[in-house]
């Protein structure tokens, strides 16, 4: 559990205080947002972690079945909240830590409350700059770990985001992104 909280915050860049409270009223609030991220018949039995006043993570509501939701992150430019199965946080893990992510387990993400703009080629890019290639995403599911299954999709630096396409191409955290609308 230690080792899954510290990965998500890591996937979730610190937020002030006064930024969350603006958004989000309470727990109930952020449950919410969490939620939005996955179809009911997933969210609703997932553990739900977000951050508390000092920025550590925090469990809001302990899980069932196996996945994991986090709210939308305020300080971003759009909507993010996601949720995922456990091969997906270890593959996340690797990706925050990097470190080659694990053998033989493909994982799934849900952002269907869409996603916050990303730079298709760099995996660490915070912003939009000369090279890095930002593209804007809807909502989307994503393959994450799938190295050998991506082959014959996209891979281009500025894909059509309205079809599924490799995004961080060519490095070990290359994943399928896949839009739902």
């Amino acid at each position: 559990m230690e080792s899954l909280l510290t990965v998500t915050s890591g996937l979730v860049t610190a937020v002030s205080l006064v930024a969350a409270s603006a958004v989000f009223a309470d727990d109930a609030d952020l449950i919410k947002s969490a939620e939005s991220a996955a179809p009911a018949a997933v969210s609703a039995g997932a553990t739900i972690y977000a951050m508390d006043d000092s920025g550590a993570m925090k469990t809001l509501r302990e899980g069932t079945n196996g996945f994991w939701c986090m709210p939308d992150n305020p300080a971003s430019p759009g909507p993010d909240p996601m949720c995922g199965d456990a091969n997906s946080m270890e593959w996340a893990m690797a990706w925050i830590g990097k470190t080659e992510p694990p053998k033989g387990k493909v994982g799934f993400m849900y952002m269907l409350a869409g996603g916050t703009d990303a730079s298709n080629t760099d995996p660490y890019a915070t912003a939009p700059s000369e090279g890095n290639n930002w593209v804007q995403t809807g909502p989307h599911v994503m393959v994450v770990n799938a190295m050998d299954v991506m082959a014959g999709y996209p891979e281009d630096a500025q894909p059509d985001t309205a079809r599924p396409y490799v995004m961080w191409a060519g490095t070990p955290y290359a994943h399928l992104m896949i839009p739902v609308e």
